[in-house]
């Protein structure tokens, strides 16, 4: 149990510095492309750092244990965990750290209609994903369609924030790096090959310490005697959402609250289309009552941010509401 405590530690002292690293190299590289904080957060950061959950459902589904039913429990469970953690504990932890700068009244200020077009998205595709799961599995061509409908959703996303960057970028909402790139410290040019090698090397560090930490929290969990379905839902998603968490922390901590919530919010798109899309062609997809469950908190946390969408952005005791959904959440499913 000790050596199991030690290998987290280990690991999240990996995710801190490769987050480090990551968000460092990214700003730089956001900069250098001339491109709005909204892509570089919402498209590059977010799918950057949904790497390593988004590994888990399909390592799980494609190369998991001898038993279909486990393998597919936890491809389930991690495929929606993730989403809930990033709109509940996610967005709690990042109010938590701007709390002591900016109070309770304080204010989180994301570039609105960026922020606005991620919440209406994920709304949208996660309720699709909610309805999948009541057609029967005969219904083979209804269930292809809405997989399709989830893919090209994605996709439509990507285009509009993209086409979005230009006239965020000319009325100042461009993306900067304020700091020195870490690699440039060391004598080394800062042009784009040195900036992707940094990125590069802070994503492979990231992956390798979620990943790791993904181990030492299956070997708790097993000592714990906490189920497939339970550990995927509840407590892989932690792990794997570690570089979101740290990552937006460090950008909020620094007062680039777009860059902060973008991180979350074009992870939450991208984990509510391309993999609930999985999750319908290659599981049951069915609704057990701690997966409706999960389903119904995400939805409601993320309407809650999108009711509380302003120009003048959100007081921070709004996302600490969230935090306390994933509590409520916590509390009911384990004592189901």
């Amino acid at each position: 149990m000790i050596l199991l405590v030690l290998e987290l530690i280990a690991m999240l002292l990996i995710i801190l510095a490769a987050s480090e690293l990551f968000t460092n190299a990214l700003e730089h590289l956001g900069a250098r492309l001339k491109i709005s904080e909204g892509v570089t957060g919402s498209l590059f950061a977010a799918v950057g750092t949904a790497l390593p959950e988004t590994l888990v459902p399909l390592l799980a589904l494609f190369a998991g244990t001898t038993s279909v039913r486990v393998n597919e429990e936890i491809g389930v469970g991690a495929i929606l965990g993730a989403p809930l953690m990033l709109s509940t504990l996610s967005t709690c932890l990042m109010a938590l750290a701007a709390l002591s700068r900016r109070g309770l009244a304080g204010r989180i200020v994301p570039e609105r209609t960026g922020f606005v077009r991620d919440l209406n998205f994920f709304l949208l595709a996660f309720m699709l994903a909610g309805v999948a799961m009541y057609i029967p599995q005969e219904a083979r061509l209804l269930r292809i369609a809405l997989s399709a409908t989830l893919v090209l959703t994605y996709f439509i996303y990507i285009l509009l924030t993209l086409q979005a960057s230009g006239h965020l970028v000319e009325s100042g909402h461009g993306t900067e790096a304020d700091d020195v790139m870490y690699l440039g410290r060391l004598g080394v040019p800062t042009n784009l090959p040195t900036i992707l090698i940094q990125l590069l090397g802070g994503l492979i560090l990231l992956i390798g310490g979620a990943k790791g930490f993904i181990h030492g929290v299956e070997g708790v969990s097993q000592l714990l005697g906490i189920s497939a379905l339970l550990l995927s839902l509840l407590i892989i998603p932690i792990a794997t959402e570690l570089p979101e968490k740290v990552n937006s922390i460090l950008w909020i901590r620094r007062d680039k609250d777009t860059l902060a919530f973008g991180n979350i919010t074009g992870a939450m798109v991208f984990q509510g289309t391309l993999l609930p899309a999985i999750g319908i062609m290659l599981t049951p997809w069915q609704p057990r009552l701690e997966v409706l469950g999960g389903v119904f908190i995400t939805l409601l946390a993320a309407a809650w941010l999108r009711l509380n969408a302003r120009a003048k952005g959100l007081p921070a005791w709004v996302l600490l509401i969230n935090g306390a959904l994933y509590i409520l959440y916590l509390t009911v499913t384990l004592n189901a």
